[in-house]
Parts: C-alpha cells; sequence; structure tokens
C-alpha cells in the first residue's frame, strides 16, 4: 500500500473515532447527527416551530438534532422498521416506508403540512457497488413519493443517496419538484464513503389524496441500523 493510502485511512479513521467519542459524550445516539448538525448549519434547514419526518431514522441521532432544532414548539416524528427507543418529545411509526400501510399514516398524521422530510435511508449493502447504488436511487424515489403527499409548498429535503451512473434521473426528479437542489458531503462522512447528500429547498408543492396510494411496487429493501454508524 503506497503511504498516500495509508495516510488517508488514517486521517478517515481518525476522524471516525473523534465523532465517535463526541457522539458519545454529547449523548447523541449515532455519529451521523454530526452529518444532520453540519447540514443545517451550512443550509440552513430547521426553523423553529418547524414540522419534521424523518425516513429511516432507527437509532434517533437525527431526531434528536432535529428535535434540538426545532424546539420549542416543533414537531417530529420519525419512521422505520426497527423500534427507536423513546426519545421525550419525539413521535415514532415502525413501518415500512415503501408500504401502503406506512404512507396512508403519515398521510393521516400531516397532510401537506411537513416543513421538512429527512432520509437517511440505506440499502441492505450486498458488495456489488451497480445493485447497491441502484437500491439507494429506489429507496431516494419512496423519499420523493413522501414529499409529493406530505410536504408542504416551500418546504425542504434532505436526503442520503450514493453516487452512481442513475444519479442524474434522480436529480431531475428533484429538479422538477424543488427550486433549488444541492449535492453536499458534510465533513462528518467518511472520506472513502461514496454517500453523499442532496439538499432540496422550495418545494414546489403536490397534491395526492390518500385513495390515490394502492400502486404496488417491487420493494428494495431496509438496512438495519443501530448503534454508531
Amino acid at each position: 500500500m503506497a503511504m498516500a493510502d495509508l495516510h488517508d485511512r488514517w486521517v478517515a479513521e481518525r476522524r471516525n473515532e473523534h465523532y465517535y467519542k463526541l457522539a458519545k459524550k454529547l449523548n447523541y445516539r449515532s455519529r451521523a447527527s454530526f452529518k444532520l448538525i453540519q447540514i443545517d448549519n451550512r443550509f440552513g434547514i430547521f426553523k423553529e416551530g418547524d414540522a419534521v419526518v424523518d425516513l429511516g431514522a432507527c437509532p434517533g441521532g437525527w431526531l434528536q438534532v432535529a428535535k434540538e432544532r426545532t424546539w420549542p414548539n416543533g414537531r417530529v416524528i420519525g419512521v422505520d422498521l426497527r423500534y427507536i427507543k423513546p426519545l421525550e418529545g419525539v413521535e415514532t411509526i415502525i413501518g415500512d416506508i415503501t408500504e401502503d400501510s406506512t404512507m396512508a399514516e403519515l398521510l393521516e398524521r400531516f397532510g401537506g403540512e411537513a416543513d421538512v422530510v429527512l432520509s437517511d435511508m440505506a440499502p441492505n449493502i450486498a458488495g456489488h457497488y451497480c445493485m447497491d447504488h441502484a437500491r439507494s436511487i429506489d429507496l431516494c424515489m419512496y423519499a420523493v413519493n413522501v414529499c409529493d403527499r406530505i410536504l408542504k409548498k416551500g418546504g425542504k429535503l434532505v436526503m442520503k443517496v450514493f453516487m452512481g451512473d442513475m444519479f442524474p434521473s434522480l436529480q431531475r426528479a428533484l429538479e422538477k419538484r424543488f427550486q433549488s437542489v444541492k449535492v453536499h458531503s458534510p465533513d462528518a462522512s467518511r472520506p472513502t464513503s461514496s454517500e453523499v447528500y442532496v439538499i432540496c429547498k422550495g418545494f414546489r408543492g403536490a397534491s395526492v389524496k390518500l385513495e390515490d396510494l394502492g400502486e404496488t411496487e417491487k420493494k428494495p429493501e431496509f438496512s438495519a441500523k443501530g448503534g454508531f454508524i
């Protein structure tokens, strides 16, 4: 291994260790909390009183940040297949966002009144990059569908995606819906990771009724999230 590669690996390991320890110290459930903190500091995602939906929310690190930054009158709901340990002032839904029943529950709770949709969802990693990228894009499109159903006009979306050759199609779908679409990699992300975050502002608005739910699609697999990842 070349010296440059060894140095890059050392830097990445030090960075991961730093955010892991900092999460422990500050009582965040995941080192990923710092990704959202850095995104919000740079792009101004949250404001006091916002209604926020977090998709793929377990173990709850992003929920903690969203609650802190919309305090005291914000409303935060997390959705995940896995049980999320309760957080004061945060609602949770145990369900699969690719299922109509989960989408319908979100629609009933929010209608078109969410200010922010967050998605840190990731597919089960198969180890084949093209397949993993395609599954990531599928999950992103489910997040876009959530926006169509519950996000208010002018709302925001922060979403993780694995970069690859299908990204331009996702970007086009987002640009049709949002006035601003930017791609960003926060410092807290692993330098060797292909993940990036898409920050979308100025939702143009959509009208999807509860009875419109019902299409059946092949559903991507979710990865089980937990611990400090």
